[in-house]
């Protein structure tokens, strides 16, 4: 048992459910979209709806949103810190289906991207990430994580991790999910650190990726 498991995470309250993992919700999309949010739509789900603005769900999301971490003493100020930062956001209560009461699914549009992802908080503040871009993944954002989009084709996993290899970065998890054979697919790697800016650059101009995001560790310890 960590730490972390003991006292709960560093956070601004007063749940670190409703509030540090939703927090940390909001910074993957923050960094998945990869510029400044303009607007956003959250749709909250279950708990996260019928509780979330006493425990300051809400709050937390738009944090998370504009790039701050659970224990940045402005997130209790997030709504007018995202007016001044040109952010408009929407709540929506809605019913996702068969997942975690504590779902939300975000969609955020920058000035030249637009990002839609779902994930829940799991407890304690830990989350777990299940789609992206409409394709399922399945990540928490303690390690750092390489997120591409690319064409599906035979050898392109192989070929992403041998570039992984090369920058001395080793792989602690993997997931891929494709729509079709053929089709779009989506590459999340959970790994023991953070690509080089020359590695993340070497694959984007690979033909055949749409994207490349590189989350930092969200997590404490």
């Amino acid at each position: 048992m960590s730490l972390l498991d003991m006292i709960g995470p560093v956070m601004i309250g007063p749940s670190s459910s409703h509030t540090a993992g939703a927090c940390r919700l909001g910074l993957v999309a923050h960094h998945l979209l990869g510029e400044a949010p303009r607007h956003a739509t959250l749709e909250l789900h279950a708990s996260f709806a019928k509780t979330g603005r006493g425990h300051g769900t809400h709050l937390a999301l738009v944090a998370g949103l504009l790039g701050l971490r659970p224990d940045n003493e402005r997130l209790p100020r997030a709504v007018e810190v995202a007016q001044a930062a040109g952010l408009s956001v929407e709540f929506r209560d809605a019913d996702l289906g068969d997942v975690h009461p504590n779902t939300v699914r975000i969609d955020v549009q920058g000035e030249t991207q637009r990002l839609v992802m779902q994930g829940s908080s799991t407890g304690g503040g830990v989350i777990q990430v299940t789609n992206v871009q409409g394709l399922g993944v399945n990540f928490s954002g303690a390690s750092p994580t390489a997120l591409l989009r690319y064409t599906d084709a035979v050898g392109m996993i192989a070929r992403i991790a041998s570039t992984i290899a090369a920058d001395g970065v080793n792989i602690a998890a993997l997931t891929c999910t494709r729509d079709t054979r053929g089709g779009h697919a989506l590459l999340a790697i959970e790994l023991d650190q953070a690509l080089s800016a020359e590695a993340l650059a070497f694959l984007n101009r690979w033909p055949d990726v749409t994207w490349v995001r590189m989350l930092p560790k969200l997590m404490d310890g």
